[in-house]
């Protein structure tokens, strides 16, 4: 317990300390904003400053901060360290400043932000990469709380041949269709608090919960080796329950990058800057950034580090089979453990609401993005359907897909995963330029640091994968590095080439 305690306050004196200088690296002051300056009613809307922070705090948190460290646990409890120094170096300095360069130039969007503090290539690029990862997150947020609604609240089996499931997939899929369409202060800055509601239940009752019932949780100087007990698995050699060593997996498992694809939305997600844009649009004033921007990814990160102690939990008491395709059981296991029937259930619908809320506004972003990249009109409801509608029948094909083959989510999982960390290299590319372009070339290792890092575990990983290029290990490592320096050297050199441009047409 004591190493998942040391990581809390690693995370949020950590926070408290670089968030602050985050703030003060970008400057945010009292000019108007794009909520003011644009106002139409529809996505440029004043709202106030905690229903902004909570409505960013839903969009970015899906099921992969909760997910995502159930799978990373496994490999021990250096996580309880691994997530919040990444969480606030790396995701939520990335959050804020995507969030705030985007409010600071008129609200754009994420592809305008690209397109802005890049090139023609690299845009094109994005806008592909943006296109289908938004896709596939609306496929996902329909998919995992669809299952976990059918098999855990409502006990219907999920399968693809249930009615139900597919009744509850068309519940969602409609109200994603309405939250994508029409005003976001009509039916988001609504619901949303009733959702932050349940939300918070949710985190801070197993949080609690996790002490009350005093789960034995590892700490790094603990013995990793035959720790926690599989209650379902047997050794084939001697028929004795075998058990679940985090030593072994750590050794075998590939720590780097596997774990840092795994637990994606804890630490860093790229998916997140297409969110906090949509929320540049209804901020009052820029010092409202931190705590909605900042603040908001280290309350995700929080979510993180309580869903992986009490997996943790359950996989030492021998409580739930240690398995890390068995995630949607395991967060049944642990609601029901620690806050009995009912208040399980009210913790699963927090764990549902997650990535709802996070599927809605991932649509949103994607008509959004479209229709600003090919200049459709989006000034009434009938023009926004229309550039909705094959939106979702893409999500719907690929939905269909992914129930319908057996191996088909573990599939859009995995690409989903990588494409979601590998987005984010983009918006810390931008970040970087727009600091040699402001005069702030000094602060520019704050995004390039996680910018190498990141660069280096996807490309290793989709090297390697069976999903990517199956490549061997070591060349995939020495591939990774070789584009981890490149992707540092060419922010450089492109951010400087900015910065000389800018400065001789302003002389």
């Amino acid at each position: 317990m004591a190493t998942f305690l040391i990581g809390l306050v690693v995370l949020f004196v950590g926070a408290a300390i670089y968030g602050k200088f985050c703030e003060k690296v970008f400057g945010p002051d009292d000019r108007e904003t794009p909520a003011y300056s644009k106002q139409d009613g529809v996505d440029y809307v004043p709202m106030r400053g905690w229903k902004n922070s909570l409505i960013n705090l839903l969009n970015i948190a899906g099921t992969g901060p909760i997910i995502g460290p159930i799978q990373g646990i496994l490999f021990g409890p250096i996580a309880f360290i691994t997530i919040p120094i990444g969480n606030v170096i790396g995701g939520a300095m990335h959050d804020y400043f995507s969030g705030m360069i985007c409010l600071r130039d008129g609200g754009t969007q994420m592809p305008d932000m690209v397109r802005r503090y890049s090139n023609k290539g690299v845009f094109t690029v994005y806008n592909i990469f943006l296109s289908v990862l938004l896709l596939l997150v609306g496929a996902v947020f329909i998919y995992t709380p669809g299952d976990i609604a059918a098999t855990q609240v409502f006990g219907f089996s999920g399968a693809v041949n249930d009615p139900t499931t597919w009744i509850i997939y068309g519940v969602i899929f409609v109200y994603y269709l309405i939250a994508t369409v029409f005003p976001i202060d009509a039916i988001i800055g609504r619901i949303y608090p009733i959702f932050g509601a349940i939300l918070l239940f949710s985190a801070v009752g197993v949080f609690i919960g996790l002490f009350v019932k005093g789960y034995p949780l590892l700490n790094l100087w603990d013995d990793w080796h035959g720790i926690a007990f599989d209650a379902w698995a047997v050794d084939a050699a001697t028929g004795e329950q075998a058990a679940f060593s985090y030593a072994s997996y750590f050794e075998k498992g590939h720590f780097l990058p596997i774990f840092f694809v795994t637990v994606a939305c804890g630490i860093l997600s790229g998916f997140h800057s297409t969110q906090t844009a949509i929320i540049s649009r209804t901020m009052k004033s820029e010092k409202e950034g931190r705590n909605t921007f900042y603040n908001m990814m280290v309350l995700e990160g929080f979510i993180a580090m309580v869903w992986a102690a009490g997996a943790m939990g359950v996989y030492n008491l021998g409580l739930q089979e240690v398995n890390a395709s068995l995630a949607t059981g395991t967060i049944g296991v642990i609601c029901k453990d620690i806050l009995g029937p009912v208040g399980g259930i009210i913790a699963l619908l927090g764990v549902i609401v997650l990535p709802i809320t996070s599927g809605d506004t991932a649509l949103r972003a994607l008509r959004l993005s479209l229709s600003e990249t090919l200049h459709i009109d989006q000034s009434t409801n009938g023009k926004r359907i229309r550039l909705a509608l094959p939106i979702f029948i893409l999500v719907i094909a690929i939905l269909v897909w992914a129930k319908v083959n057996s191996n088909g989510f573990m599939i859009l999982w995995r690409y989903f995963a990588w494409a979601n960390q590998t987005l984010a290299l983009f918006a810390l590319m931008c970040i970087a330029v727009w600091m040699f372009e402001n005069g702030k070339a000094k602060w520019a290792w704050m995004p390039m640091i996680p910018g190498g890092w990141y660069a280096f575990i996807c490309v290793t990983y989709i090297a390697n994968a069976h999903i990517g290029f199956n490549i061997p290990w070591t060349i995939a490592y020495i591939i990774g590095v070789a584009c981890a320096v490149a992707y540092v050297v060419a922010c450089c050199l492109y951010g400087k080439k900015r910065a000389a441009k800018k400065l001789s047409m302003n002389s």
